[in-house]
């Protein structure tokens, strides 16, 4: 019998937090300079428009830029493509608001392209992080499943979190409006103690193979008889710190001055503590090309 390729590598290009960085950095810039005074480009200081002239208020919510929901981000009808999105859950945000998270983000991705329901949700949890090393050992503490530490120093989450978090997603999956569910960075030991505490099993597990170039044995048998898929990525586990947003939000002359400061007083006052990242991705099917990519970032204004 024939078969698929045991891990789908995807193409890397920069790191998905230099990625995101850039695009709402550039999203913000384009937005300043439509809404900027006559006679200007809206891209220095003094002739940057007010933060309220091209932001809006939805209730409590604060989009940066304005986003215009009314116009479809897909040019064919949704039969025509592969969706996938990526959720990261962020280290400062509650795990007890994930279910709410989770549907928030979605449905901005449903309202952004204008269809039902997507093709594959992958969850990103925070500090959990792929070690090839740990898969050449037959045993791996609790400590290494569960808790520990990853990047950063970020605590990995544990594992009754995560599966709790995973409840919101099978939600999903019921109602149609997800095909498949997905996990990043999770190893056979990691994937041994987690699969059994599901109802609807992860048909995709995404790694990140920085540090080799070869995927594991143990974990392509593993994901092999438990019929995963194994996807590669260039992505960071911390997609968005606290500092770049403070950084991209706060003043200065390639901020976007939102935030107050030191030296300037218009603006929100308070710190950002970022909530959630999303990714999503439209491929075309039958030509394998990409037609749209985006981003949405929640934070809470402390």
């Amino acid at each position: 019998m024939g078969g698929g390729p045991s891990v789908i590598r995807r193409a890397t290009f920069e790191k998905s937090n230099t990625e995101l960085t850039n695009a709402l950095r550039e999203n913000i810039v384009a937005s300043q300079r439509t809404f900027a005074p006559d006679h200007s480009n809206g891209t220095t200081r003094d002739t940057r428009p007010s933060y309220e002239a091209w932001t809006s208020q939805e209730g409590s919510d604060l989009f940066i830029p304005k986003i215009d929901f009314s116009h479809s981000g897909l040019a064919e009808e949704r039969q025509q493509y592969d969706i996938t999105v990526k959720l990261f859950y962020l280290p400062d945000a509650p795990t007890s608001q994930r279910r709410a998270h989770t549907r928030e983000a979605i449905d901005l991705v449903l309202k952004e392209l204008h269809v039902p329901s997507i093709d594959l949700l992958i969850v990103s949890f925070p500090g959990v992080t792929f070690d090839a090393d740990d898969e050449e050992e037959e045993e791996m503490s609790d400590d290494a499943v569960s808790g520990g530490s990853g990047p950063n120093g970020i605590p990995a989450e544990d594992l009754d979190v995560m599966v709790e978090t995973w409840r919101a997603l099978e939600e999903l999956y019921k109602e149609s409006i997800i095909a498949k569910l997905g996990l990043a960075e999770f190893g056979t030991q990691r994937l041994a103690k987690f699969l059994p505490k599901t109802s609807v099993r992860p048909s995709v597990d995404q790694i990140n193979v920085r540090d080799c170039c070869v995927v594991p044995k143990p974990l392509i048998l593993y994901a092999k008889q438990e019929q995963i898929e194994l996807f590669t990525h260039n992505d960071c586990t911390n997609i968005l710190p606290r500092g770049t947003l403070r950084e991209l939000l706060g003043p200065g002359d390639k901020s976007a001055d939102v935030l107050t400061g030191s030296e300037r007083e218009e603006g929100l006052q308070g710190e950002v503590e970022p909530q959630w990242v999303v990714k999503y991705t439209a491929v075309v099917r039958d030509r394998g090309v990409v037609e749209n990519k985006g981003y949405f970032a929640v934070a809470k204004l402390v």
